[in-house]
């Protein structure tokens, strides 16, 4: 462990902190346009920057001053906006969404096979849709919504076949943990939890994971 070492990525936690509240300042803008009113609890101002330093500066300890570390630091704030904007509004957003998916579409066809990326983004998507329209059914109410499907179909896209199924795991997983512990509190089974903060973070550790 070297000085730069440390230096870099106390210095790339800074950029991320930055990054962090201007995520948080476009998530306001985004859900106003969405008829949405922004919360002012303090997990919902400073956990977006909080989150983006912490992880931004671990990415660059691990990875270093590299391609990888500066493209996948574009899809940590998707992943980060994800999970702040789902946990306060219950929703993921088509705006966001689509630009990512395109971005991560882009990246996947630098793989090899350049296709895997591909197949991986429509399996998890086409999965995920028959997971929320056989819930619905089965339910009556909405088990996992259609943002979920958009994100498992980015996470595809960005991760490849493999660590996808890893990050849908460690996503559900988590949520699960959550939703016994809710249960627990409550003594009850009513309730529901949103999924898609628990499968962005899967997809975070798994993207740190990913070898370069």
């Amino acid at each position: 462990m070297s000085a730069t070492t440390i230096l870099f990525s106390v210095a790339w936690a800074v950029v991320g902190a930055a990054a962090g509240w201007i995520l948080r300042w476009g998530s306001v803008r985004l859900a106003r346009l969405e008829g949405l009113e922004p919360g002012a609890l303090r997990w919902q101002v400073f956990g977006p920057p909080i989150l983006a330093a912490l992880v931004f500066g671990t990415f660059a300890f691990h990875f270093g001053p590299t391609p990888t570390l500066f493209v996948r630091s574009l899809f940590i704030l998707v992943l980060v906006q994800v999970i702040f904007f789902d946990f306060e509004h219950r929703l993921i957003l088509d705006r966001v969404m689509f630009p990512a998916m395109a971005a991560a579409l882009l990246v996947s066809l630098f793989r090899d096979p350049w296709w895997a990326g591909i197949a991986a983004g429509v399996g998890a998507g086409l999965l995920f849709l028959v997971l929320a329209l056989v819930g619905s059914a089965i339910f009556k109410a909405e088990a996992l919504g259609f943002g979920d499907v958009k994100l498992a179909a980015f996470m595809g896209l960005l991760l490849g076949p493999l660590p996808t199924v890893q990050a849908v795991f460690y996503g559900v997983f988590m949520a699960g943990v959550v939703s016994i512990g809710v249960i627990a509190w409550h003594r009850s089974l009513k309730g529901t939890i949103a999924y898609g903060p628990y499968l962005a973070a899967g997809a975070l550790i798994v993207l740190f994971l990913l070898p370069q």
